[in-house]
């Protein structure tokens, strides 16, 4: 009986000391990285279905290149910057870990004064940094037709911004699909379903660089 007693405890000994070594070896899951792509039409996907849609075609891009992240669709088509800011609380949720902030595109097309604008898109990341969410600025340009002195105030919102607040910065947002029949819509401004891909594989790059700086920065 006394025999049977030690065997039983150097058996648990043993399966504890087994444990421990597994879960040493064994790589910690970490949660995927959950980002928010904040924008218009040409984030909300216009005439595409969801599948198709930017954050989508990211979103597949990125994991097959071996990222764990998950990209939640909050574009509104003819958002503005100020639309954006009006909905940050609810299109932001909790568990986010960056947001893409692609706005602006309605309000050059509108005329919108810049300084309206910078101020709406100061604003998003000055509250999403309060939250400690990273942030990844997608910059639009002004069609030339609106006129030297805009363009150069337009064009200039997002370096600024960036610069100010030292966040990431993609430039410009239909780099490549801009004015390219093939990659649009028959409205000439948003881009079809190859347009989107091209869009995001430019991208692509980018988002992987700040993806990689918020899991640097995870606990």
């Amino acid at each position: 009986m006394q025999t049977y007693g030690v065997y039983v405890r150097s058996f648990h000994i043993f399966a504890s000391a087994l444990a421990l070594s597994v879960a040493l070896v064994m790589p910690v899951t970490a949660k995927p990285v959950t980002l928010v792509a904040l924008g218009d039409s040409l984030t909300a996907g216009y005439q595409l279905p969801a599948s198709a849609a930017l954050p989508a075609a990211l979103e597949r891009r990125l994991r097959a290149s071996g990222l764990d992240v998950r990209i939640e669709n909050a574009g509104v088509s003819g958002d503005t910057a100020s639309g954006g800011l009006e909905r940050l609380d609810w299109a932001v949720g909790e568990g986010v870990s960056g947001v893409i902030v692609a706005l602006g595109a309605n309000d050059m097309l509108r005329g919108v004064d810049p300084e309206r604008t910078q101020k709406a898109l100061d604003e998003i990341i000055q509250r999403l940094k309060a939250k400690r969410i990273d942030v990844l600025l997608v910059g639009m340009l002004a069609a030339p037709s609106l006129g030297r002195d805009y363009v150069e105030r337009f064009n200039s919102i997002y370096l600024t911004l960036a610069k100010r607040y030292d966040v990431v910065l993609y430039p410009f947002l239909l780099e490549g699909v801009a004015q390219n029949r093939q990659l649009n819509l028959a409205d000439g401004i948003h881009p079809n379903r190859e347009g989107v891909e091209v869009i995001a594989k430019a991208l692509e790059p980018t988002v992987t660089r700040f993806v990689e700086q918020i899991s640097r920065k995870a606990p």
